[in-house]
């Protein structure tokens, strides 16, 4: 990642920045049954094109993000964190949802997927982590609220825990190329199997993805997961000789 980007994304970190609404952080609105929300299953994702920069540095300390880590457990303390950050962005370019089991964590690349356990009641949860913190004192990671909620974080506001890296990303950051966003599905699928034809033999799935733009429908015409670098650039170069003209390149994040 360029260094000017990074820096304008270590603005982003929950932690550290002053673009909340709220001054203090509070407890959401609790659902009537929490015990409904399912924790996440851990999965090998495509690595995060944003937030997974070699080196960050916030409150005057540099962190080194750990590259392609196979295992990976540490102790220490975990907190959460609630409403002050609730919708707003978090490294890796998601929303961050206080009803979702995520995770701030320094180092680990992002997405990871990591087992909290508390030392002092043996309650555990997984949490998929998305965002860089915490930056205080002695603490290891930041819990969201159900998340917190899960393992009883949520009255004692911090705990003891051991994390236990089940899933780290997969090695490679990786792209979406979308060529098109048509209201008719019939055109959506002919195109799709017109790239279909003109790209053989077939490296990267083209597919159609159903959204809605001003509630009605709209059929998105993606080609991807593809790696950054040359496979990329070598997809933008075919397309260009078959006249697509302007194709947008996605990230995970932007795959709405």
């Amino acid at each position: 990642m360029k260094t000017g980007l990074w820096l304008i994304m270590a603005l982003l970190l929950s932690a550290c920045s002053s673009r909340y609404q709220h001054r203090e952080d509070f407890s959401p609105p609790v659902p009537p049954d929490l015990s409904t929300l399912k924790e996440p299953t851990p999965t090998s994702e495509a690595l995060s094109v944003m937030g997974n920069g070699p080196t960050y540095k916030v409150l005057g300390k540099r962190y080194q993000v750990l590259e392609q880590p196979r295992t990976f457990r540490e102790a220490g303390t975990a907190s959460w964190y609630g409403m002050k950050f609730h919708g707003h962005a978090t490294a890796n370019g998601e929303i961050y949802d206080v009803y979702q089991f995520t995770a701030a964590h320094k180092t680990l690349p992002l997405p990871s997927y990591v087992k909290v356990t508390r030392q002092d009641n043996g309650k555990s949860v997984v949490v998929r982590v998305n965002d860089r913190g915490p930056f205080y004192k002695d603490r290891i990671i930041d819990l969201s609220y159900v998340a917190a909620h899960k393992i009883g974080l949520d009255i004692s506001g911090t705990a003891p825990v051991t994390i236990e890296l089940l899933k780290p990303p997969l090695p490679d950051k990786v792209r979406w190329v979308q060529v098109s966003a048509l209201s008719d599905q019939p055109s959506a699928n002919k195109q799709q199997q017109a790239l279909r034809d003109a790209l053989k033999p077939l490296t990267w799935p083209v597919e159609v993805y159903q959204g809605k733009l001003n509630g009605k429908p709209l059929h998105k015409v993606r080609i991807g997961p593809v790696p950054e670098g040359k496979p990329l650039q070598d997809l933008l170069a075919r397309l260009d000789k078959l006249h697509i003209n302007n194709p947008v390149v996605l990230g995970a994040h932007q795959l709405n």
